[in-house]
């Protein structure tokens, strides 16, 4: 289901040789100002996937949304992520200097990685019992907050490796969770970002197709 605070929805349709990237298909071609229509089906327009996601829409989810602004907006690749666990309902459990937060709003622009897998019927019924139980610990107070050692990446990652040691699985280290879950999904929100406010700026992105043998995007 389509959002609007996840941003509008990007086509990709081709002409001129061209993939071009739009809020919509134009009756013209923004590059030939030809009819852009085709009755040839490979050449239809395409609904492209965003990456960004409504966080209180997922369940027992690990959600990342920049500490200030939005991903569209405001982001520039680098700036700091805030992070949470949603529970079964996706209200977003979050750790801050004010202590553990519990969203049912904010969090509309996300990125979200499932911890649970499909079928784990047992766990989801304990989620957010495990949830809750976790967040009322002693080490979550407001007092023990510190912004580089003791934060809402400790939080939530801490919940991740409680929830692996009662399923009988290794734990993951900081660095091992951040390359397999996080990096992969940064680098695509980055892409899509960048296409996002290239249409949003000019009204359409065009790209060249690449050489006959490596094929069209």
């Amino acid at each position: 289901m389509h959002c609007a605070e996840a941003g509008r929805p990007l086509i990709k349709f081709d002409h001129c040789k061209m993939s071009i990237y739009s809020f919509g298909v134009p009756q013209r071609c923004p590059l030939c100002q030809q009819d852009v229509g085709s009755a040839r089906l490979e050449e239809a327009p395409i609904s492209i996937s965003s990456p960004l996601t409504n966080g209180h829409q997922e369940t027992c989810s690990f959600l990342l949304r920049p500490t200030q602004g939005t991903f569209l907006r405001e982001y520039d690749g680098q700036s700091d992520l805030h992070v949470g666990i949603t529970n079964t309902i996706g209200v977003v459990y979050h750790y801050t200097a004010l202590g553990v937060q519990r969203d049912r709003a904010g969090w509309e622009q996300s990125l979200s990685v499932p911890l649970v897998q499909p079928g784990l019927f047992a766990l989801m019924d304990q989620w957010d019992k495990y949830l809750e139980d976790f967040s009322a610990a002693g080490a979550w107070l407001p007092h023990r907050y510190e912004e580089d050692h003791h934060n809402c990446y400790s939080y939530a990652l801490t919940f991740v490796n409680c929830v692996l040691s009662i399923e009988g699985k290794a734990q993951l280290d900081k660095g091992e969770f951040t390359e397999k879950y996080v990096v992969p999904r940064t680098r695509l929100a980055s892409k899509y970002i960048t296409l996002y406010r290239a249409v949003e700026e000019h009204g359409f992105h065009a790209i060249h197709w690449p050489h006959p043998e490596t094929g069209r995007p």
